[in-house]
């Protein structure tokens, strides 16, 4: 049956269920809803999750479970029209919510609003000398704790986002009646859900919390209780709109409200009741790439806010015998990050839904809540669920059995008409009607350009006085690619939650934005319209290169995407370009281990100089890395300005230093780990010596060397950041005993 549009725009598309699945993907298309690149994929199979990228998910891969991916017609929230993306197994769903929405349009669609998206982060507090005083002292030291939290994430403040606010309370064990105070730490996270972020604060404010209450932090976790991120939503209709056969309209509208009456005094019903709204709100999550268990869980737990659980939604009479129906429930989403960077699938389910923010995503599932509540409180009321489920049961069990495309309409009614609803039945009708299975695609690749962080062996600081560094690089640092674009130029980070526009040089942007602005213009791309996608395994301020990395990424995307042919050369120039923008005065080893890949020897006493170091072996490495930043420009002047007091005998330290990292040269060239790890460990201290050490760097110095590590030294500019460990027989180890400590790790090789 070939699809004919007679409108291509809204939410309603008569006899779209009767289409093939590709008539359906047309009509989308139609409407402006899907790419030409997403109907390839939806058409082909490529949407669909890689085993390989899934490996990258979590432990233990051995393959990828799909679910069905469809669509509910007819939403209008808020006066606008919404094609809902639901990934969800039960049958009737789709058919109930599509219905719903059809009912709920002839009187003005479905109303919602949303609070600010506050997510709580809890830190609790034990062993505190008075409750009590720790509770007065936090409320008082209120901007200096939201201030700390907002310095651990100035890009969300920069959009609009960060810590709010605090409260504490005071609780106390069931079983010893032991005290313990929790800070609630209110944090705006935006369009991101937010969940790393607010642990990342919680973290990050652990030290305060216990110098100021003189307890000692335990916990420090978000709360999945979203109960600061609520959703409202609403629908009037009208009570002639209630017909169905064989039932009155007030009848129909009563016996909705009385179902939902009993879900508000029963907890047995009640659970039922919230249960069929989430069928709706998981499938949405599912479709987006939202944590549907944290959906649910923060659901019920307000379902049962005031001590006991009673449903999510009412429904009730208006004083003109109108039917109402309102839902009022947490619904803390994400439009950036997780699931949206990696699934290929859910970037199509936001496209459907028109790139929602998380505000309108968040009204939507709301009304969607509302929907499929409507849906089975009238099936209820009325004819029953199980008789609505016949066909949407049979065509389940008729797609168990295996049935053939071109047969499958044909074996659901044969199905149905036999009173038969069993798998085995199905296989016998299909058997007989002699159907072929049908073929199964395999979807391609998901190409990323990759560029190196970097780590110092050996010769920070002196190198700025004419000595040599030893720097290697830190593989796949930064990925990334080059989508296109309807209109503009996009910058997407979804690790950090960033998604924002990049304006022209003329506009002014700032920060990286206005790096890559400066980019695009030397390309001679700034107009074409695009989407730059990054993806940073390491961070950003700790010494690692990161800024060089994510430069030399996005260069290369732009030259796979738009065959601009650059050289290795070209590549390092732009990107030496970029962190000359970032940082005034570069040495030019940043970006240059970020392009090659290969370690090098670096020395500028006037013209830069760097010749490639080849490791006998490869040298196996683990890098530790703290929550505080490295300070490189206060270290630098710190420096200067101690070898301005002393310059002899700064002068001698930067030699020692010199020849400590010649040594080093010699040692990666014949393989000597051993000799190497104690030329790491003589840099360090001579490094500690210049006072650019810190109690964290020296603490997972400590655990480096102790749990095996023949070398340890921080490495960048110090005051923070990183530390470089060698670990010929001992990365497991040394990475585990880091994570124990509560520190960042990651192994790798040079080489």
């Amino acid at each position: 049956m070939a699809y004919k549009s007679d409108a291509a725009s809204g939410s309603r598309i008569p006899g779209f269920f009767k289409l093939s699945i590709g008539d359906r993907i047309a009509a989308l298309r139609e409407r402006g809803l899907l790419t030409d690149e997403d109907v390839q994929a939806l058409t082909s199979g490529e949407h669909t999750l890689e085993r390989q990228v899934a490996d990258k998910m979590i432990e233990n891969v051995i393959g990828v479970l799909g679910l069905p991916l469809g669509v509910a017609l007819n939403f209008l929230v808020n006066g606008k029209d919404y094609i809902v993306p639901l990934s969800v197994e039960e049958p009737s769903i789709v058919a109930g919510l599509s219905g719903a929405a059809r009912t709920a349009r002839l009187s003005g669609g479905f109303q919602a609003t949303t609070t600010d998206p506050i997510l709580i982060g809890q830190v609790q507090v034990v062993d505190a000398p008075d409750s009590e005083a720790a509770i007065t002292a936090l409320l008082a030291h209120k901007e200096e704790i939201v201030d700390l939290a907002n310095r651990l994430h100035p890009n969300m403040v920069a959009r609009g986002g960060g810590a709010r606010d605090i409260e504490a309370f005071r609780h106390k064990a069931p079983e010893d009646g032991r005290e313990m105070v929790v800070l609630h730490l209110l944090v705006d996270t935006r369009d991101a859900m937010g969940a790393n972020l607010v642990n990342g604060m919680c973290e990050g404010i652990a030290g305060l919390v216990e110098a100021i209450t003189g307890g000692k932090v335990f916990l420090r976790i978000l709360s999945n209780l979203t109960d600061r991120a609520l959703v409202r939503a609403s629908v009037r209709i009208p009570v002639q709109n209630l017909d169905v056969r064989g039932y009155s309209d007030a009848d129909v509208r009563d016996g909705i409200i009385l179902a939902s009456d009993l879900a508000l005094v029963d907890r047995y019903r009640a659970a039922t009741h919230n249960k069929g709204i989430m069928n709706g709100v998981d499938a949405v999550a599912i479709a987006t790439g939202n944590d549907f268990r944290a959906i649910e869980a923060a659901a019920h737990a307000y379902a049962a806010r005031d001590g006991k659980y009673r449903g999510l939604t009412r429904w009730s009479k208006n004083s003109g015998g109108d039917l109402v129906g309102e839902i009022d429930m947490p619904m803390k989403v994400g439009t950036v990050g997780g699931a949206l960077e990696i699934n290929p699938t859910v970037r199509i389910a936001h496209r459907l839904l028109g790139s929602p923010n998380a505000a309108e995503l968040a009204g939507v599932m709301g009304a969607v809540g509302l929907a499929q509540n409507y849906a089975a409180l009238r099936s209820l009321a009325t004819a029953g669920i199980q008789q609505n489920h016949m066909t949407l049961h049979a065509r389940s069990v008729v797609s168990a059995a295996g049935a053939p495309d071109e047969l499958f309409d044909t074996v659901v009614e044969a199905l149905i008409e036999s009173g038969e609803i069993k798998v085995w039945k199905a296989r016998e009708i299909a058997e007989r009607l002699q159907g072929e299975a049908p073929t199964v695609s395999v979807p391609a690749s998901d190409h990323r350009s990759a560029a190196c962080g970097k780590v110092i062996l050996s010769g920070e600081h002196a190198v700025v006085y004419g000595r040599s560094a030893l720097a290697a690089p830190i593989p796949l640092a930064v990925e990334a690619r080059v989508l296109d674009a309807r209109d503009g130029v996009h910058l997407l980070i979804p690790s950090w939650g960033l998604e924002e526009r990049i304006r022209q040089l003329e506009d002014h942007p700032r920060g990286f934005t206005a790096i890559l602005a400066m980019l695009l213009k030397r390309l001679d791309l700034a107009d074409r319209p695009m989407t730059i996608q990054v993806f940073p395994r390491v961070p950003l301020a700790k010494g690692l290169g990161g800024s060089s990395a994510m430069a030399v990424a996005v260069i290369r995307a732009l030259d796979v995407h738009f065959s601009l042919e650059l050289s290795d050369s070209d590549v390092n120039g732009f990107a030496f370009e970029c962190e000359t923008a970032a940082h005034g005065t570069p040495s030019g080893v940043d970006n240059t281990v970020a392009t090659y890949g290969e370690a090098v020897l670096y020395q500028n006493r006037g013209t830069p100089e760097f010749h490639t170091v080849i490791p006998a072996r490869p040298v196996p490495m683990v890098i530790g890395i703290c929550g505080k930043d490295s300070l490189t420009s206060q270290t630098v002047a710190q420096v200067r300005a101690a070898h301005e007091r002393q310059p002899a005998l700064y002068e001698s330290i930067f030699d020692q230093i010199e020849s400590l990292t010649q040594s080093a040269v010699q040692a990666v060239r014949e393989g000597a780990f051993e000799e190497l790890g104690e030329l790491m460990n003589l840099c360090h201290g001579s490094l500690n010596a210049l006072q650019l050490s810190t109690p964290e760097l020296e603490e997972m110095i400590h655990i480096a060397r102790a749990h095996g590590a023949v070398g340890a030294k921080l490495t960048g500019g110090g005051g923070g950041g990183s530390i470089i460990a060698l670990c010929p027989d001992s990365a497991d180890n040394v990475v585990a005993a880091l994570a124990t400590g509560g520190f960042k790790a990651l192994k790798f090789e040079i080489g």
